[in-house]
């Protein structure tokens, strides 16, 4: 090829575009060597391939079906009493009682608080594991674990009653110490200026609700939390002692965890007006107005509870790779990649008998690996065992694909004229435009199920597909021509 066609071959868009993608890959995975001497990336090592450790943990909570011909509030009100936990409507025939209790305790007391149990779950409803896996992210993140991954396991029903966390680059000591520590949380008040006095503490807020919208129905959020009887009392004091009662505005109420300030605003004229007569236990943080609103409502309900989780926890299961066995799970992974490149190759000269034919397939299924690689250290997804069997599955589909169409363009065994050959190629490309939805409608409910040991493997499967349909296939076949004609 002289220096015009290759000029031409190059700039061709699916070549331009596939070489375009490898380069931007190289660069995101960024290969080096580091200041020990040794290879290192940007690519993210999941618990498989590194020293790390995981538990699973088992929510001490049940979903309960019931019937009850009290008025509601009144109901739930005599069974959180009976039951000393804190009870919340899931929908009109569910509850869920934030404390274990059996099947045959919980029976009597609903008997008794003048209804009946109809259906029994262990576990919280999808909203409250929701909230733990926030809480646990939020306090995994504050304290700068890296590569922390939380995964509540869901049911049929819709009650969740596992919840996994896995913590690369940590052992199993340390692990339990991040999952059970509990942040430090406390209420100061302006004073003058920019100073503030100590208010409360956490342990003087005895439960949190979800956030709601205050009125209902307005698109106002916050969080309603309850404070203890001595809570109140030094709540008040504090309120007029400062003159938070008579002058609000000039004397803010501040929430701080950890020393952070999470929550800053004057009390309302209302409570302000209140607090001057009487203790108040039940208070309303309000966060404002719409989407914004709503999260940080989301954000204050996780600061209020100070990294303590709605629902009491045990540890179901537990596990860990030590950082030696990471490694060697890293070199083997290594060797199966390149053991399965070498046999594709094998395979693939023995059916053509051509190195002109081999040599292009195994450089864009190479291609498309490191494009994939590229994309998963961008979004800093994590390389486990899983997420590299995803990349196994795209080199042999990858390699089936690539046999479609030479087998398509050579189906005389000869080189077909230009006409012919994009007709053969167009057809080519669209039995594998089947194949390849085929294979990512299949691989969609892997992706939203609560899979979490499968979901690294029909994203990256997915993520090959396209690749392969929309960049790869068009560029072999470009490529295939070149060397045919030759």
């Amino acid at each position: 090829m002289n220096s015009k066609g290759l000029k031409a071959f190059i700039t061709d868009w699916r070549i331009a575009l596939l070489l375009v993608l490898v380069v931007l890959s190289v660069v995101a995975i960024f290969p080096h060597i580091d200041e020990e001497g040794n290879l290192a990336s940007n690519l993210q090592y999941g618990l498989d391939l590194q020293q790390g450790a995981w538990l699973q943990l088992d929510m001490q909570a049940e979903v309960v079906g019931y019937t009850t011909d009290r008025p509601l509030e009144e109901f739930i009100s005599n069974l959180s009493t009976s039951l000393d936990a804190e009870v919340l409507q899931v929908d009109a025939n569910h509850l869920e009682i934030r404390k274990y209790y059996s099947q045959a305790d919980l029976e009597s007391r609903f008997i008794a608080a003048g209804g009946q149990v109809t259906s029994y779950q262990q576990g919280v409803s999808k909203t409250t594991a929701d909230s733990v896996k926030r809480v646990l992210e939020n306090k995994i993140n504050s304290l700068g674990t890296k590569d922390a991954k939380v995964n509540t396991l869901t049911g049929l029903n819709n009650v969740v009653r596992y919840i996994r966390v896995e913590l690369a680059g940590v052992d199993m000591n340390q692990a339990q110490e991040i999952v059970g520590k509990q942040g430090r949380f406390e209420i100061r008040i302006q004073t003058t200026g920019n100073q503030t006095e100590h208010v409360l503490s956490g342990d003087a807020i005895t439960s949190v609700q979800v956030p709601t919208q205050e009125p209902p129905g307005s698109d106002n959020w916050g969080v309603g939390f309850t404070l203890s009887e001595s809570g109140a009392a030094a709540f008040r004091a504090a309120a007029i002692q400062y003159g938070a009662t008579t002058d609000p505005a000039n004397h803010y109420l501040l929430m701080l965890l950890d020393n952070e300030t999470v929550y800053s605003a004057p009390l309302s004229d209302d409570l302000a007006g209140k607090i001057q007569n009487e203790n108040i236990r039940q208070l309303f943080a309000s966060t404002g107005s719409g989407n914004y609103g709503s999260q940080q409502a989301t954000n204050l309900e996780i600061h209020l509870r100070a990294g303590a989780l709605p629902v009491d926890v045990t540890i179901a299961g537990s596990g860990g790779v030590s950082a030696p066995l990471g490694e060697r799970y890293k070199q083997m992974v290594i060797l199966a990649g390149i053991l399965a490149l070498v046999t594709v190759a094998f395979v693939i000269y023995y059916r053509y008998r051509e190195p002109y034919i081999v040599l292009p397939m195994v450089l864009i299924n190479s291609s498309e690996i490191i494009i994939l690689l590229g994309f998963i250290s961008l979004i800093g997804f994590q390389l486990d065992l899983p997420t590299i069997a995803g990349l196994i599955a795209v080199l042999g589909t990858g390699i089936d694909q690539l046999v479609i169409l030479t087998d398509e363009i050579l189906h005389e065994g000869k080189v077909p004229s230009s006409g012919l050959y994009m007709k053969r190629l167009t057809r080519a490309l669209s039995i594998i435009v089947v194949a390849a939805a085929t294979v990512v409608i299949a691989m969609v409910p892997l992706v939203l199920m609560d899979l979490s040991t499968l979901k690294g493997f029909a994203i990256i499967t997915i993520m090959g597909v396209l690749v392969g349909v929309i960049v790869t296939r068009p560029a072999y076949g470009k490529i295939i021509m070149q060397v045919l004609s030759k």
